[in-house]
């Protein structure tokens, strides 16, 4: 098979709905990231808001239970600081600028900022610090978008006090968005950096591929996925990672929809490819076990002690969107969630 019959494909789904951490539609402003004076404005203005961040974990509230597919969970929403409320962050002056979020009473600027101190610290129970894999499913759009941008963010800053080229200390710079190296002989910039993942599932006619890695709970199966490597197209990519980890050639390589994935800064590719050749081998330094799934396992799952990977990734909507395609022709068992 060729490279263009193995790469062939394109995008072919549009949701109405986007997936968790994608399409909170914040207006950025980056025009204002040099703008000095109207930042540090903005940053003692009663109207602004900080969105903190401790050990990579986000400040929610429990709220009203919400309804996730056929179930009502609790729900969850961010806590948003007043800038006198952020003392227990870092100084001002390392807050990173998100955007504006604009309303009918006007627009109020947004601010991310790292929290310091091995304990959470005290908040009058306002609310409690999470990892947002654990309620990300469980927000509404725009707000999990929000907390995912500030988590990845913030991080990046953390990780880039110092210069990786020679060392010396880093200065923050256009509201956060680019750390300055201070070194009098070297001077670079440092921008976040956003790392490129597919993830893909893996089709063979009433059959999908799923992987099992040994840190996960219990009886959970998931889509195979790896980082694009330097000087590699993310449909190279997809072949060689399905190849690498599991032995299967794949082909028909489509593209469905993408996720930030801000554990740290990743961005999740989604695909979908079709078995065209090889025999299952698995590849033990990467997986535990990895086997084929038939329509009939899905709908009894819970039989065979097999998990579907939680809402929150974009995993468990490529393999819901491959059962929903098929059901709208009434090809998948009653009861398949």
């Amino acid at each position: 098979m060729s490279t263009g019959e193995i790469l062939s494909g394109v995008a072919e789904v549009v949701h109405r709905t986007p997936n968790p951490f994608a399409g909170g539609g914040l207006d950025r402003a980056i025009e204002r990231r040099a703008d000095d004076a109207w930042l540090i404005a903005r940053k003692s203005d009663p109207s602004s808001r900080v969105v903190p961040v401790w050990r990579s974990c986000s400040l929610v509230r429990e709220t009203s239970p919400r309804v996730v597919t056929e179930a009502a969970e609790a729900g969850y929403d961010p806590v948003l600081l007043r800038p006198r409320q952020a003392k227990i962050s870092e100084p001002p002056g390392e807050w990173i600028f998100l955007g504006l979020d604009r309303g009918p009473d006007g627009d109020r600027a947004l601010f991310a900022a790292a929290v310091s101190g091995s304990r959470e610290p005290a908040l009058g129970g306002v609310g409690t610090f999470v990892d947002l894999r654990r309620v990300g499913a469980l927000l509404e759009q725009r707000e999990g978008s929000l907390l995912a941008y500030a988590r990845a963010v913030v991080t990046w800053s953390r990780r880039h006090r110092f210069c990786g080229t020679c060392g010396s200390p880093t200065r923050s710079g256009q509201g956060g968005h680019v750390r300055r190296c201070e070194g009098e002989a070297c001077g670079a910039e440092h921008f976040p950096r956003t790392d490129p993942a597919i993830i893909v599932l893996v089709t063979d006619g009433d059959r999908c591929l799923l992987g099992r890695k040994a840190i996960w709970p219990d009886g959970v199966y998931s889509t195979l996925a790896g980082f694009v490597e330097p000087g590699e197209s993310v449909s190279e990519a997809v072949v060689r990672e399905v190849r690498e980890e599991s032995g299967i050639e794949v082909g028909a390589v489509r593209y469905r929809s993408s996720q930030p994935w801000p554990f740290p800064a990743s961005l999740m590719l989604g695909f979908r490819a079709e078995r065209v050749g090889g025999e299952l081998r698995v590849a033990r330094q990467e997986l535990v076990d990895a086997r084929w799934f038939g329509r009939s396992d899905f709908a009894r799952r819970r039989e065979i002690g097999f998990r579907l990977p939680g809402r929150v990734s974009i995993a468990r909507r490529l393999i819901e969107d491959w059962l929903a395609g098929d059901r709208s022709r009434g090809n998948v068992p009653a009861g398949t969630p």
